[in-house]
């Protein structure tokens, strides 16, 4: 014991004497040694992405002399291979098509040179007999800069102040005079028109190679297109779902927006030649033609395209009345393609913002000169395509792109980190309005998601000043909601009293149901778990038999505070519901598992969502109506829609039930979903004609024999689903039925216990939508705007393969108005 005792005291007198000089040296060489190991790999990471960078940019520098015919090729052949393709289809050779298409091509572009040289002899013969109105009117211009202004008079002094000191200057300088000297002038020797000819050779040489280098690249590449895709691929990597996604969509997107373009632009010069011709400008369709062309080129194209037009108003008419008639003409133009046409045309932007746009017509311009500039937006939508679909380069779509970076609840939680809580409050109203009017939807999706965040951030990385800003300004939030949707008339006496669990941002949970609570016309009242403490400053809410006390918790492990706050709860007012609200609840949990959940914690009730507690509440006051449901609105063409199905004969079509069998199958397997099926919609009843799979809801896991839950032949309108999609014509979903009012009480649902349910209109020939076709699961889901699209697709497919009915493509939903740049048209 003494040896071990010594032993002890002796490490604790080592450890307790101050450290040695060489100790301390020693201590400090082994920590610089473990950080040159510990060299951070981002740093390395960043330094060699700057690295590769500059390699990329270099070479896109250097290499522009090939680079550039190439890329222009590329562009091309994204034009002519539509036209190439349509060909083969009509049974041409691929080598005889290529030919054609290019030689078509070449003949537009000789056609067009010989137009545009016609109209500029034409010009250049009347243009001497303007040299009188050009004479006069730059006469008149400089008599009126030469004439008195407001500042004549500081002029002529300040000219009188400069010669007094010139001459002061001279007087005070050496007498001597340097020698005068002679210029001299070399006058060059005229060329002979051999001479002239090789020098205009030498001048055109550069753009005809050019220009030749790209024919060859352009015919190559529609030739070799296939060879050229599979190499694409290869390079991209294994996932060949990715690289496939990845060029049809920039393959999609550059040829939309040539397309589009052509056609902005065709409307901007049509109406430019006739307007020009009509107020009496000469070659009126050359200046039409040419402002087509150079609205081509991104932002300089129409202001040099104006120039034109504008010099020669100038030119001809003595008066300025022209000049002023062509400008008015211009203007007028410009407003209406930029705010009204194209909009119109491109419908969905090129996913570009507005200050890539810019950065990317900056950035190629210099790389590659006036070229660069008129190829900057399809360039730059590769490079978006790319960091889409390749991780490595993720950092383009976050840079390029004009999808807002930030989802909403995110975008809330940093401005009010930022303690803007006005900024916060703005965009929470804007969703509030763009979601049909309805603070419940908000807290339920938006501010719950915003409390998650500052509660994962309170430990983690929350600053004191951080919280507070949090706290403060949801609650400035929450007064702008309940002021501009305030409850209607309550009943004086409250009975439910809502009360966070521990936290403020728990208070404020409560304070969201307790809103939700009014807006449903019942009387609640908010008050802090301080409440049931003795030494509470506040006096203790009275309530009677038959009320409930809701109580929110952030936290995702809130059981044991839970357990302890539903004792205390009962001690304070023994006959009172508890219904107890879990917004953050790590693991999702059965009915069943709530159910023993609630009697363990000692509480009447759990539930795990804002529509859920509220849908609780209601009932717990009595007036709750677990089977009303909302039916499907009645479209005002709905019998001329009921007789294109009657004369459509699908109702009794076999053909039709078998090829919608087909599809419903094909729809399961695609979407990876239980259940799927084909129906038909009439005045009265909606009919099921096919159906493949069935649902197995969570009480029949434990019985692998249990039959498959599936939808009834023939359902009523009123509680049908698939009426929803036929009233809004297009493509619907709702995540989760059993917290959607329209749907939560529709006993049809309930029968077959549907959680998500999914469909796109299957339209006839005349555009009425006579049935849907339906994806329903058991557990909630979502679908992405892609899906969506696909599902109409497969929808619109069902009568183009049973009539040959060509239906237009799926639309595409509107971009969420979340950022200043999000829809952005590409400029003219």
């Amino acid at each position: 014991m003494s040896t071990g005792s010594g032993a002890a005291a002796r490490v604790r007198r080592q450890a307790d004497r101050p450290a040695t000089e060489a100790e301390r040296l020693g201590a400090r060489s082994a920590l610089a040694r473990v950080g040159a190991l510990d060299l951070p790999i981002t740093g390395i990471r960043v330094f060699v992405s700057l690295g590769i960078a500059a390699l990329v940019i270099a070479a896109l520098y250097f290499g522009r002399l090939v680079l550039v015919p190439l890329a222009l090729a590329l562009l091309l052949s994204f034009v002519l291979n539509p036209v190439v393709m349509r060909l083969k289809r009509w049974g041409l050779p691929k080598v005889i098509a290529v030919v054609s298409v290019v030689a078509a091509a070449l003949l537009v572009l000789g056609v067009a040179g010989l137009f545009v040289g016609n109209e500029v002899r034409v010009l250049s013969a009347e243009l001497p007999s303007y040299q009188s109105n050009i004479r006069g009117k730059l006469r008149g211009l400089r008599a009126q800069i030469r004439a008195p202004g407001m500042f004549e008079g500081a002029r002529k002094t300040f000219d009188v102040v400069q010669s007094e000191v010139a001459a002061a200057a001279a007087e005070s300088a050496n007498g001597k005079r340097k020698p005068a000297v002679q210029k001299v002038q070399v006058i060059p020797s005229e060329l002979s028109p051999v001479d002239q000819a090789r020098a205009a050779l030498a001048r055109l040489g550069g753009p005809l190679s050019d220009a030749a280098l790209v024919l060859v690249f352009v015919i190559f590449i529609l030739l070799d297109r296939e060879d050229l895709r599979d190499r694409l691929l290869r390079l991209w990597g294994q996932n060949l779902h990715r690289a496939t996604d990845a060029l049809d969509e920039a393959g999609a997107r550059i040829s939309r927006y040539l397309g589009m373009q052509l056609l902005v632009n065709v409307s901007y010069g049509i109406p430019m030649a006739a307007g020009l011709w009509f107020i009496g400008v000469p070659g009126a369709l050359l200046w039409g033609a040419v402002a087509a062309v150079m609205r081509f080129v991104p932002y300089v194209g129409p202001l040099i395209s104006a120039v034109f037009p504008l010099a020669l108003a100038f030119a001809v008419a003595p008066g300025w009345e022209l000049v002023l008639w062509t400008a008015a003409l211009i203007v007028v133009l410009e407003l209406i393609s930029n705010n009204i046409v194209e909009p119109w045309l491109y419908g969905s932007s090129t996913g570009l913002s507005a200050m890539s746009l810019i950065f990317a017509a900056t950035f190629w311009t210099a790389m590659w000169g006036p070229i660069g500039l008129i190829m900057s937006t399809p360039l730059t939508v590769c490079l978006l395509v790319i960091g889409r679909y390749l991780p490595q380069l993720s950092f383009l779509d976050v840079l390029l792109g004009s999808q807002p970076v930030l989802d909403e609840p995110t975008r809330i939680y940093q401005r009010l980190l930022a303690g803007d809580a006005d900024e916060a409050g703005d965009i929470s109203l804007r969703i509030v309005e763009g979601g049909g009017d309805s603070p419940a939807a908000f807290y339920s999706d938006v501010g719950a998601a915003v409390l998650r965040m500052a509660v994962g951030d309170h430990a983690r990385s929350a600053t004191a000043e951080h919280r507070l800003r949090v706290v403060d300004g949801m609650d400035e939030v929450l007064d702008e909601l309940e002021e501009q949707y305030p409850a209607g008339k309550l009943s004086p006496v409250a009975h439910v009293l809502c009360m966070g669990g521990k936290s403020e941002v728990d208070q404020l949970a409560a304070r969201m149901v307790a809103h939700g609570v009014q807006l449903e016309g019942h009387a609640a009242r908010l008050a802090d778990s301080d409440v049931l403490s003795s030494q509470s400053a506040v006096a203790r809410p009275d309530l009677a038999r038959g009320d409930v006390v809701c109580v929110s918790w952030m936290s995702s492990e809130p059981r044991a505070g839970a357990r302890a706050l539903c004792r205390r709860i009962r001690r304070a007012w023994p006959d009172v519901g508890i219904v107890l609200h879990f917004w953050n609840l790590a693991e999702p949990l059965t009915e069943e598992e709530l159910t023993a959940l609630a009697e363990s914690l000692g509480a009447d009730r759990v539930a795990l969502s804002y529509g859920t507690v509220v849908a609780c509440l209601r009932e717990w006051l009595g007036d709750g109506d677990s089977e009303s449901f909302e039916p499907a609105p009645i479209p005002r063409n709905d019998e001329k829609r009921c007789k294109a199905l009657d004369a459509s004969g699908a109702m009794d079509s076999e053909p039709f039930r078998q090829l919608s069998q087909q599809m419903a199958k094909r729809a399961s397997d695609i979407f990876d979903i239980p259940l799927a099926y084909v129906s038909l919609v009439d005045a009265t009843t909606e009919h099921v004609t096919a159906m493949h799979g069935g649902l197995r809801v969570q009480s029949d896991e434990s019985l692998p024999e249990a039959k498959p839950r599936r939808f009834q032949a023939s359902i009523e309108r009123a509680q049908a689903l698939g009426p929803f999609a036929i009233a809004s014509d297009e493509p619907m979903q709702v995540h989760d039925l059993l917290h959607d009012p329209r749907f939560a009480g529709n006993p049809i649902i309930q029968s077959v216990g549907a959680r998500f349910y999914a469909s796109a209109p299957i339209r006839e020939k005349s555009g009425f939508p006579i049935g849907v076709l339906s994806l329903v699961d058991s557990r909630p889901r979502e679908l992405g705007d892609r899906e969506m699209r696909l599902l109409q697709a497969m929808a619109n497919d069902v009568m183009q393969e049973w009539k040959g009915i060509d239906l237009p493509e799926a639309r595409q939903s509107p971009p969420k108005e979340n950022s200043a740049t999000v829809g952005q048209d590409v400029p003219g």
